[in-house]
């Protein structure tokens, strides 16, 4: 593990975004950078939260245990996207399981030392609320949609809240370059690889979306929301 000297990645990360460059700097101090290979676990539900953890690069997936010893992916994140922040803030131990899925980097902030910063720089505190208030609002809109729709309601969602994640825009066409894989799509969905796999070649027959490998292109995506939200 090794100390971090650039500062360029901060710029993207939500809450640090509109940090002055001394503080930039001062954060880009305070933390660690460490590498995790693909399906190296980086975090272990029900242990002891010590530290936020910021992705530098890579991609990885936050996840329970049903009880029944399924896996439940949550989501999946990537790029500026962070993790950790609630163990950090009630001081209880971790509530999911953290996964990398393609070979990541981290930059991790120890627990004392982020406290500190919300402490010195309140406006970070103000950007971590909205960011939790919006993560909160979707998961509220990810359980209504799971718990209440059929098969394909539940698909759609999933590749719906992908889009948002990641997806890009190219002449009205929202793109998702690296679709995660199928049993990672069903253990988001709630549902088997075998509907997932039949749900997307559906959505391709209706001509909702294009398949070419792992990128999927939802070729009109209000009407692909209008019908599936």
């Amino acid at each position: 593990m090794n100390s971090n000297n650039s500062v360029d990645f901060l710029l993207d990360v939500p809450i640090f975004a509109d940090l002055d460059q001394p503080t930039l700097d001062k954060i880009a101090g305070l933390g660690k950078t460490k590498s995790y290979e693909k399906d190296e676990t980086i975090l272990i539900e029900e242990d002891a939260g010590s530290a936020l953890f910021v992705i530098i690069k890579g991609k990885v997936k936050v996840a329970r245990q049903s009880s029944d010893g399924r896996e439940v992916i949550l989501t999946i994140l990537s790029e500026s996207d962070f993790f950790g922040e609630m163990a950090i803030l009630d001081g209880l131990n971790r509530s999911a399981t953290v996964v990398a899925i393609e070979n990541s980097e981290l930059f991790i902030i120890q627990r004392m030392d982020f406290i500190n910063l919300l402490k010195e720089h309140p406006e970070i505190s103000i950007s971590l609320l909205q960011e939790l208030t919006s993560r909160l609002r979707a998961a509220d809109m990810k359980i209504k949609a799971l718990s209440l729709k059929d098969a394909e309601g539940k698909v759609a969602t999933v590749i719906l809240q992908i889009a948002d994640d990641v997806g890009k825009i190219k002449h009205g066409i929202v793109e998702i370059e690296k679709l995660p894989l199928q049993q990672d799509l069903a253990n988001m969905a709630g549902t088997s690889r075998e509907t997932i796999s039949r749900t997307l070649h559906s959505f391709a027959k209706k001509g909702l979306i294009e398949l070419d490998g792992s990128r999927l292109r939802i070729l009109n995506y209000e009407k692909f929301k209008e019908n599936y939200v």
